[in-house]
């Protein structure tokens, strides 16, 4: 919290700094800080530098907030008439750890400094899974396993990644008999002693659904090395090479499964073909307020209120509970309740091992009568009623909305309208009217505030994407910014997969020369069991 504030602070000044007449100013405060005055590689910045700050009171701000709730009760069906049936709610997820590997920022509170290209971002602005790998195998030993020695004498470092256990639990809600009980499985985050998570990125053990998809990279990187290993790959470059196999699959993914449902099929193939029109930099990305506090916050929209996880927290008749969102953070470190200092809770109960199967496009069991699929929640304005009242919090700040809106005033991003004009100066498409954007109740709302001429950002995408998407994926202005910034960070990564021209996924998949999510759940559930794939996809059984 007090991070953010120090950031919004800095990009507010630079807003400032950067009003006509005070160009000069700003530019030599880079140039004191780094030498040459270059910006670069693990700094935020604005795509839109010369646009004016959209700027709001925080009174205003709340109206609007409360404005985006999602209407729909909170024991909605499943399916949910608000479900976008275009991207599963597994994606959610994936989009949230994909978040993690390029942005994080922890700025310290006495930064005070007059440009948000100072503000440090402390992942690398590229798709390299450093949220996995950390710093690699000899910074960061912690990470990795450990095996036999050649020999059967002590043990070596293994080139493979750790995997927790999850402990054994019980079936229903009757402690009485608790027959059959689900036994333990390979399928939690490694822990330390503390239940805290040994991986590369604390965050990825804020909430359950994206502790699995990390558990799920961990397993693709390992069933990697066994890959390469039966193909004869040395050992003395068999970390490297799989590691290097895992992010140009990764990469691959990101932008043909994650960026191409969120946008258009074919999207990136034009971004790649006409070139970046926005996402401009001379040799290394940056990371873009446009797209950190605005178009990537999307996903808020997309989260929601309850899933149905496996067999056992599952809607409706779950055997114990339903595995609401709440739920969900709690059955992790970070945010929950998984902590050796709890007796029975240092790590994840087996019972709340995911099944793969309701949150991706994986084939569903023969009998579906107890099996109900997740969808994504619609792309729009509405949040879910969990994400306005967050814990530890009361008033304005209790929601997720309200303080998206505030992040987007205190950094200085500009309207939407600001921005969709000034790309239609390089590319043509028709920006939602203000009639649009003053549809439905929170448009109402909006329209009263005089937010329907001069809209948030953030608010603005999100109707853009009701509107103009159908609620099933991004508008113009949304898809753009996250378009560019995706296949820019993967273009400025002179490691990844397009320094080699031609380069196709290679590892199996159900299309050759293609590798979506589904096909490394499906790679690893085949390492982890030939015979028996689908114990891994669905590990408790139906």
């Amino acid at each position: 919290m007090f991070a953010e504030k120090a950031i919004e602070q800095v990009a507010m000044a630079a807003k400032t700094a950067a009003a006509p007449g005070a160009k000069k100013a700003k530019a030599g405060a880079a140039a004191a800080i780094v030498p040459g005055g270059k910006l670069g590689a693990g700094f935020f910045d604005f795509m839109f530098k010369d646009l004016p700050p959209f700027t709001a009171s925080d009174a205003d701000l709340d109206t609007l907030a409360k404005a985006m709730k999602d209407p729909a009760p909170v024991d909605q069906p499943n399916p949910d008439p608000h479900d976008n049936k275009k991207i599963p709610s597994g994606f959610t997820y994936l989009g949230q750890f994909v978040d993690h590997d390029i942005t994080l920022d922890m700025t310290p509170l006495s930064l005070a400094l007059a440009d948000p290209g100072m503000v440090k971002n402390f992942r690398s602005p590229s798709l390299d899974l450093d949220c996995v790998y950390g710093a690699g195998p000899g910074p960061h030993r912690f990470l990795f396993a450990r095996e036999p020695a050649p020999g059967g004498s002590g043990a070596v470092d293994s080139p493979k990644l750790l995997i927790g256990t999850a402990q054994a639990s019980q079936e229903n809600s009757d402690r009485v008999a608790q027959t059959p009980q689900v036994p333990e499985l390979p399928n939690d985050l490694p822990r330390n002693m503390q239940g805290v998570a040994l991986i590369g990125d604390h965050r990825n053990d804020e909430n359950l659904l994206v502790a699995q998809i990390h558990l799920a990279f961990l397993k693709f990187h390992n069933a990697v090395i066994d890959h390469l290993k039966a193909k004869g790959v040395p050992d003395d470059t068999l970390f490297e090479d799989a590691a290097r196999t895992v992010r140009w699959h990764y990469q691959w993914l990101v932008l043909h499964d994650w960026v191409e449902r969120l946008t258009e099929k074919g999207f990136v193939a034009k971004i790649l073909q006409e070139g970046r029109k926005f996402y401009r930099f001379k040799t290394k990305p940056f990371m873009p307020w446009e797209f950190s506090a605005a178009a990537y916050r999307m996903g808020h929209s997309m989260v929601r209120e309850k899933y149905s996880h496996n067999r056992i927290f599952r809607t409706p008749n779950p055997h114990i509970a339903e595995a609401r969102l709440a739920t969900l953070f709690r059955f992790s470190n970070l945010s929950g309740a998984l902590s050796s200092s709890v007796p029975g809770q240092g790590t994840l109960p087996s019972n709340w091992v995911i099944d793969w199967r309701r949150f991706f496009e994986l084939p569903p069991p023969a009998n579906t009568s107890q099996f109900e699929f997740n969808f994504s929640h619609q792309l729009d304005p509405l949040l879910t009623d969990a994400l306005h009242k967050l814990p530890g919090a009361t008033g304005p700040e209790a929601s997720l909305a309200f303080r998206n809106l505030k992040r987007g005033v205190r950094l200085g991003l500009p309207s939407g309208q600001a921005v969709a004009k000034e790309m239609r100066k390089k590319i043509t498409f028709t920006p939602i009217t203000p009639d649009e954007i003053a549809s439905g109740p929170d448009g109402l709302v909006a329209k009263s505030l005089g937010f329907h001429t001069n809209t948030p950002l953030w608010y603005y995408i999100l109707k853009e994407a009701q509107v103009k998407g159908g609620g099933e994926r991004l508008g113009p202005v949304g898809a753009r910014i996250v378009g560019e910034v995706f296949v820019g960070l993967v273009q400025g990564d002179e490691e990844s997969f397009l320094s080699k021209p031609g380069w196709k996924p290679d590892l199996p998949a159900a299309t050759p020369g293609t590798f979506f999510m589904t096909d490394l759940l499906k790679f690893v559930a085949k390492a982890a069991d030939p015979a028996n794939p689908d114990k891994e996809l669905n590990p408790i059984g139906d």
